[in-house]
């Protein structure tokens, strides 16, 4: 991982957003509807993780991006070079009152193996680990419940310690365009999802 001083500079432009979801037809930026609920999460490559969560009920938007690391504003180039200490990651925008974090979490633990530090199968790469960025107390308690429930899950089906970092949510950065609702657009692309086939207990109780 690179440091402050390392990490490419970046730039002051952002990159542009299209005006709506691809599947879901809403927007992908904020303001949000009063009462929704965001997060982000790292699952790898990001072009399957959006799938899942763009798939999910409850959940009213998603968007593919950048967040963890230094450089302001970068290139999917440049996160993939491994200089801006950026991660590959989704934005889930979701109901609160039709589904919640706990099931979620599920979605997140369930769709790619956690214990694979740098890398997500194939995928090897700083920008590959897995996290979750949280925006609230709550979901980072809930978060950290999960992540304890699921190592016992993990430990004994005899893989190694969950790998995954929770923190809270700083800079998220939009993905250039063509990276949006990418299996939507490109129904035979790349996926790199795979879970470990367990199955994540979710809820608060330890």
């Amino acid at each position: 991982m690179p440091d402050e001083k390392s990490a490419l500079p970046g730039r002051l432009a952002k990159v542009p957003v299209p005006e709506f979801h691809e599947v879901l037809g809403v927007s992908m930026t904020p303001p949000f509807d009063l009462g929704t609920e965001i997060f982000v999460v790292g699952m790898g490559c990001f072009w399957g993780a959006e799938r899942v969560f763009w798939e999910a009920d409850g959940v009213k938007t998603t968007a593919v991006g950048y967040v963890g690391g230094f450089t302001e504003n970068p290139s999917y180039e440049e996160v993939c070079s491994g200089l801006t200490g950026h991660n590959e990651v989704v934005l889930v925008a979701f109901d609160p009152e039709k589904t919640t974090f706990s099931d979620l979490m599920r979605l997140f633990w369930e769709n790619h193996d956690p214990t694979q530090g740098m890398r997500q199968g194939n995928d090897l790469g700083t920008q590959y680990r897995s996290g979750i960025y949280v925006t609230s107390d709550s979901q980072k308690e809930e978060a950290q419940s999960s992540l304890r429930r699921f190592q016992r899950v993990i430990d004994a089906a005899g893989y190694g310690p969950i790998t995954t970092e929770v923190e809270d949510l700083g800079a998220f950065y939009y993905a250039e365009h063509y990276h949006q609702q990418y299996l939507h657009k490109v129904p035979n692309g790349y996926c790199g999802m795979g879970g470990t086939g367990l199955t994540c207990p979710v809820g608060l109780n330890t």
